[in-house]
């Protein structure tokens, strides 16, 4: 068992009584430790004009000399490992800040101060790891916040944000959450996958990643429809990475988590609330302020509201080639959400005139699946053909026949490839 989880556990009955007097002086020490540093800390003159790396720098040299006095005796492993631990505490994301470093966990999951979780190559794991009371892990969110400016309050008890690395925070309070602050952290890769990575990884097949390629460059609108986990946002940013240099893309989310590498590009983020509940800025209102910024596309992270009427009008108005993803279970059921969303943000249409709308709109369905063992792949190319009597027509062009199996091509050929102008492949 490693150090941090002799620490963050407490010792089995069964444990030997070495082994528990052990984990009762490394958890005594811990305890003193962080509490004569955050005093020393705060008795610092300057300490509110200090930067973070200040901070930092002020912290670790603290810690140093308080371990003299509290753990003088500590191997050189625990003195180092204390050391982590407290800096962690103070200025860190306390007992998963190891989870965040560690680049083979995608998921972080804390189901209050006694429950962390994670999910490793899709594969969700009780890690035994706890916070020591509500109080801490509430600091650690009110730490995570505080980079994007969010709330999140007994009269806000909900938010979602991003962290200073990209990832995404989503947290709920109690009474909310009943079992106590109930925190998500979704993380991304650091590294930018391409076309070529997904056909790596079987998610995709060469010609289905050409076929996509090229429908990008072509300036089709696709939604990028999945389950949660799935892999929309990834496969979102990758095929930004097929859009020409020379367009200018407006994205919109909720908190940003696309990436793409453009010269001309412009991101916008929704806002919250402020405490006394004006100021809020909603998706929709960004999708109608994008289309006075002269984009050539605009990509909705999801279309989730009543911003969903608003995209489908810029995707027919001259906004062609624009990227969005849903929540669905199949590309059909993507077509019906989608239906549903403009139906409920008070659309008065009639549903014959809102699946028009649809059929006229939206040009590709790319639908996205994740298997028992965690793996993400695409199970699915779907093209809107149109309308037939009061239904929206589909097309399936690539498919698998099992999950083992390659996507294949279906035999049937595009009818939207080549109806618009498109730049080519760059």
């Amino acid at each position: 068992m490693s150090l941090r989880a002799r620490l963050l556990q407490p010792p089995t009955p069964a444990a030997p009584a070495a082994a528990d007097d052990a984990w009762v002086r490394l958890h005594a020490a811990f305890r003193s430790l962080t509490a004569d540093v955050r005093r020393r800390l705060s008795e610092l003159p300057d300490r509110a004009t200090m930067t973070d790396a200040q901070l930092r720098s002020s912290a670790e040299s603290v810690v140093v000399d308080a371990l003299r006095g509290v753990a003088p005796d500590a191997t050189a492993a625990d003195a180092e490992f204390l050391r982590r631990s407290v800096i962690d505490d103070i200025l860190g994301l306390g007992p998963i800040q190891d989870f965040i470093d560690d680049p083979t966990v995608t998921e972080i999951m804390v189901n209050g101060a006694d429950g962390v979780w994670v999910e490793r190559a899709g594969v969700l794991a009780h890690t035994g790891r706890s916070f020591e009371s509500d109080e801490q892990l509430l600091r650690v969110v009110d730490r995570m916040l505080r980079v994007s400016g969010r709330r999140v309050d007994q009269a806000s008890p909900m938010v979602d944000a991003r962290l200073a690395d990209g990832s995404r925070l989503n947290v709920v309070l109690p009474p909310l959450s009943v079992d106590g602050p109930a925190v998500t952290i979704r993380k991304f890769a650091t590294a930018d996958l391409s076309m070529r990575d997904l056909v790596a990884q079987g998610a995709l097949s060469q010609e289905a990643a050409d076929f996509l390629a090229r429908a990008v460059a072509e300036r089709l609108n696709v939604l990028v429809s999945g389950g949660t986990g799935t892999g929309k946002t990834t496969l979102l940013n990758v095929l930004s990475g097929c859009i020409g240099s020379d367009e200018r893309v407006v994205t919109i989310e909720d908190a940003v988590e696309l990436t793409p590498h453009m010269p001309n590009l412009v991101r916008l983020e929704t806002r919250p609330p402020n405490a006394e509940g004006a100021g809020e800025v909603v998706v929709r209102d960004l999708v109608r302020n994008a289309l006075r910024m002269r984009p050539n596309r605009i990509i909705v992270g999801e279309v989730r509201g009543s911003e969903t009427i608003d995209m489908l009008q810029a995707m027919n108005t001259g906004h062609e080639g624009s990227l969005s993803t849903v929540h669905a279970n199949t590309p059909r059921d993507a077509l019906r959400r989608v239906e549903t969303m403009v139906i409920l943000g008070g659309s008065d249409l009639p549903l014959r005139a809102i699946r028009e709308q649809v059929a006229s709109s939206l040009d590709l369905v790319v639908h996205l699946v994740r298997d028992a063992v965690g793996s993400r792949y695409v199970s699915c190319i779907t093209e809107v053909t149109g309308m037939e009597g009061d239904l929206i027509s589909t097309a399936d062009l690539y498919t698998r026949e099992s999950a083992a199996g390659p996507l294949a091509a279906t035999g049937l050929s595009s009818s939207r490839i080549g109806t618009r102008t498109g730049q080519g492949l760059r």
